[in-house]
């Protein structure tokens, strides 16, 4: 083969691309869609356009105060241990147990928060040292990048108030000295 040839095969393959975005920018003139600005429904996780942060910032969020004792009275230890499966991808809960991505929990409840020696804790887990009581562990469990702003932790949370519950009886059982319920 020539390259006269040579040209012309490539010729044909560049103008065959051209032409297919060439088609391509033509329909979407013709069939143009204005899309809205807001979307007919929010998926969580996703962070909002500068549009939409506007009519979200009219909304004002209020947090109750949870009852932690009626929220406690939904929660079930056989539960919590089967909900506490999503945890044990990267915490370990045992009186011996080594730290994983994330430290041992064993003992969690009415611990201080970056407390374990041998874990290399967020400097945002470090800053908040509060005592892991049953009100901020259901809190923090929530959804912790949100309650503790700069955690390591990328887990989404437990949204069911059951699950919340359960793991945190869980966890409490799972102590040499458990805590009192409130």
């Amino acid at each position: 083969m020539d390259s006269f040839e040579i040209n012309k095969i490539i010729a044909s393959i560049l103008l065959t691309a051209l032409i297919i975005i060439g088609i391509g920018k033509v329909v979407d003139i013709l069939f143009y869609v204005e899309k809205p600005k807001m979307s007919a429904y929010k998926v969580e996780g996703i962070e909002q356009d500068s549009s939409s942060q506007e009519v979200s910032t009219k909304a004002v969020k209020v947090d109750a105060p949870v009852d932690i004792k009626a929220l406690l009275a939904m929660g079930d230890i056989a539960h919590g241990e089967k909900v506490f499966k999503k945890c044990s991808a990267c915490h370990m809960i045992a009186a011996d147990g080594k730290n994983k991505i994330g430290p041992n929990l064993w003992g969690v409840i009415g611990r201080e928060a970056g407390a374990i020696s041998d874990y290399n804790y967020s400097k945002a887990m470090l800053a908040y040292a509060k005592e892991w009581t049953f009100e901020e562990m259901n809190s923090y469990l929530i959804k912790p990048q949100a309650y503790i702003k700069g955690t390591k932790m990328a887990f989404a949370g437990l949204r069911k108030e059951k699950d919340r519950a359960s793991v945190i009886l869980y966890m409490n059982s799972k102590s040499s000295s458990p805590k009192n319920l409130p």
